[in-house]
C-alpha cells in the first residue's frame, strides 16, 4: 500500500505532506454538461424558468463551492484561491448547457478538484433550479480540461476523434 500518497503504511487514510514543496502558479480547467428538454432552454433563454436568474445563481454556486472543496473532499488541502472563473453557454445542440470553470492558485498543490467542483456544483444547481419543470435532465462529461504548475508541469486533454 505503500504506492498509494493518500495510505499510510498501515493503510490508513491521510492528506500527502506537502510542507516541502515550492509554491507555484498553478491553474487548471474543467467542463461539464447539462441536457435537457429544448421546451427547458427556451424557457431559460426566454427568462421565465420558475427559480429566476437560473444562469447566474449556477455560476455563482459553482464558484463558492470551488471555495469549499476542501470541506467536501476528505483529503484535499485547503487553497488560498487566487481566481475563480466559472462561465455557462446555452448549447441548443445538445439542447443544455456547457459549463466551464478555471481555478488559480499561487500554491504547493493543484487545483483540478477546485475546477471539478465548480463545475459540479454549477452543474447540480442548473438541476435544481430546473427540475421542477424538466425531470429528464442530465449531467455529465465532467472532466479536467488542463492544467499547469507544479513538479509534473503542464497537461492539457487531447480532443476525443
Amino acid at each position: 500500500m505503500s504506492g498509494l500518497s493518500h495510505l499510510d503504511e498501515a493503510g490508513r487514510a491521510r492528506m500527502v505532506d506537502v510542507s516541502d514543496k515550492a509554491p507555484t502558479h498553478r491553474v487548471a480547467t474543467a467542463i461539464g454538461e447539462v441536457r435537457c428538454l429544448e421546451e427547458t432552454l427556451a424557457q431559460v433563454q426566454a427568462g421565465t424558468a420558475p427559480k429566476g436568474a437560473v444562469v447566474q445563481t449556477a455560476e455563482l454556486a459553482g464558484m463558492m463551492a470551488a471555495k469549499r472543496t476542501a470541506d467536501l473532499i476528505p483529503l484535499c488541502h485547503p487553497l488560498p484561491l487566487t481566481k475563480v472563473d466559472v462561465r455557462i453557454a446555452i448549447d441548443e445542440a445538445l439542447p443544455g448547457f456547457r459549463i466551464e470553470a478555471e481555478a488559480r492558485t499561487n500554491g504547493v498543490t493543484g487545483v483540478e478538484m477546485e475546477a471539478l467542483t465548480a463545475v459540479s456544483v454549477a452543474c447540480l444547481t442548473l438541476f435544481d433550479m430546473l427540475k421542477a419543470i424538466d425531470r429528464t435532465m442530465t449531467i455529465g462529461g465532467i472532466a479536467v480540461t488542463a492544467k499547469s504548475g507544479g513538479k509534473s508541469g503542464d497537461w492539457q486533454r487531447t480532443p476525443a476523434p
